[in-house]
């Protein structure tokens, strides 16, 4: 063990002579948590509405006044009259509106005969956000137009009533635990894979092996000081994000706990998934250039940014078998609903029995080239 730490406080001291190193791994998942978090999270507002009415009489009027309810107070969108068509169209075809409301002629007629009047929505359905949000919106004010003045005399009608289990859950604060194991991943891919790469064209590593110094502790080594400086990234991250994402009593010493454990066994994790990937490659440019991919084959089907149940199967299979999905998945239940170690008992085990896999895997790989 003695030669093993020695090679861990060896690569710490060359780790802590990189301050811009340390600072870039530590300082981009907390850029990304902050824009993406802020970015994607809001409710969409200030749309603009085009209103055609061709009607123009009473019950066209007051649908037009709860538009102007919400233009004023929620300001999901504003209106903007049209008496031609064709203007209105143009203007949403070039993107200066986001949708255009047709009053028909008959609306009137047919509210007050009730025959069923109908309205229409014009959408730009390029952006299936907007246009969702849009629809939604009238399909409450129509719901708000079509309530009667007085209570119906009828029989009691089904009702469906939501309860919140957990208190409101913002964006940002959904997106930390993608952003802290994302902080590990950089870490361990900048500050672990490159420079083992590094070192292994430089022969640093054939060096090591003419002196005591064994195959398996030369890999515990680089385990060890590569799960170190993870660990280190990934609390940062933590304790930083939770208080800007308002996580509530972040600093709770039995969920730091909880946290830092999982931290420890996701560093581990992906520790040896790099030692697996990078043990046969001689390139130095390689590990630079497959950053990307990873980043994007790991990160995105996790469920960190988008929940995956929505995924099609395919892209369920790659979310089963990455340790992403359950260090996110831990992180989540711990930080969003502060839960205990049953409810992660499951991520930790595929997280361990991975990091053994990939690491013994790593090191027979590692035997066989030298």
């Amino acid at each position: 063990m003695q030669r093993t730490w020695a090679l861990v406080e060896r690569e710490l001291r060359r780790f802590r002579r990189s301050p811009l190193l340390m600072i870039m791994s530590m300082v981009f998942p907390m850029v990304q948590l902050v824009i993406l978090g802020y970015a994607f999270g809001g409710n969409v507002k200030d749309l603009k509405l085009g209103v055609i009415d061709q009607d123009g009489r009473l019950p066209a009027v007051r649908l037009r006044e709860l538009f102007g309810a919400v233009a004023a107070n929620a300001r999901t969108f504003e209106t903007v009259d049209y008496s031609d068509p064709g203007k209105a169209m143009a203007d949403l075809r070039n993107g200066r509106i986001n949708g255009i409301l047709t009053i028909p002629p008959d609306f009137s007629r047919r509210s007050l005969e009730k025959n069923e009047p109908r309205i229409a929505l014009i959408a730009d359905n390029t952006d299936n956000f907007v246009a969702a949000t849009m629809a939604a919106s009238l399909n409450g004010l129509v719901s708000a137009y079509n309530a009667p003045a007085t209570p119906e005399r009828v029989g009691p009608k089904a009702r469906l009533d939501v309860v919140e289990v957990y208190p409101y859950v913002p964006y940002l604060q959904y997106l930390l635990p993608g952003s802290i194991v994302m902080s590990i991943f950089m870490m361990v891919i900048i500050g672990g894979g490159i420079i083992y790469i590094d070192d292994k064209a430089r022969g640093l590593h054939e060096g090591y092996l003419v002196t005591p110094i064994t195959k398996f502790e030369l890999i515990a080594g680089f385990n060890l000081s590569g799960t170190i400086k993870a660990v280190m990234s990934g609390t940062f991250v933590m304790i930083l994000g939770s208080a800007i994402a308002g996580i509530p009593d972040p600093f709770a010493p039995l969920r730091l706990l909880r946290l830092f454990v999982v931290i420890v066994v996701t560093a581990l994790a992906l520790v040896s998934m790099m030692f697996l990937i990078m043990v046969r490659v001689t390139d130095p440019l390689l590990p630079r250039a497959i950053f990307g991919l990873l980043n994007t084959l790991l990160f995105f089907p996790s469920g960190a940014v988008y929940p995956p149940q929505a995924f099609p199967a395919w892209l369920r299979a790659i979310a089963a078998v990455d340790p992403f999905t359950y260090s996110v998945h831990a992180l989540k239940s711990l930080l969003l609903k502060d839960t205990g170690f049953s409810a992660i008992s499951g991520d930790l085990l595929y997280l361990t029995v991975f990091s053994v896999v990939a690491m013994t895997l790593a090191t027979l790989l590692f035997k066989r080239t030298l």
